[in-house]
């Protein structure tokens, strides 16, 4: 019931930056936290990066210093500002989101959904 819908992706030079946006709609409580996932060709899909509610954070050991995650909760939507890429950040990120939707009785209940993918593809 929690719909995630990117933009941001693209072609870019190592170097270079972009920024990922993600908006969380739907009928929510409460997103209790948002973050980016990639996953490489041949590879399995591996955590970017976290941000709670209360701005709290945590990133992969390979992006920590390039990348920074951040959110606006009045919007529901999460941004991941990319710099200095590397070739190897090329992969499809995707957006990701636990959240607190009513359930059939109108109380919480904990939700995990995921973004459709975007392409980031950094060239050498």
């Amino acid at each position: 019931q929690v719909q995630l819908v990117e933009s941001g992706g693209g072609l870019v030079q190592a170097g270079g930056s972009l920024r990922l946006s993600c908006a969380a709609s739907g009928t929510i409580f409460t997103i209790n936290a948002m973050g980016w996932y990639r996953q490489a060709p041949g590879k399995q899909r591996e955590l970017v990066a976290t941000i709670t509610r209360s701005d709290s954070t945590n990133y992969a050991e390979s992006v920590k210093g390039r990348f920074t995650i951040s959110r606006d909760n009045a919007k529901n939507t999460v941004y991941l500002q990319m710099n200095s890429l590397k070739p190897e950040d090329t992969a499809v990120y995707y957006c990701n989101a636990d959240a607190l939707i009513p359930n059939s009785r109108g109380f919480p209940t904990a939700v995990g959904s995921w973004g459709q993918g975007t392409q980031v593809t950094v060239s050498s």
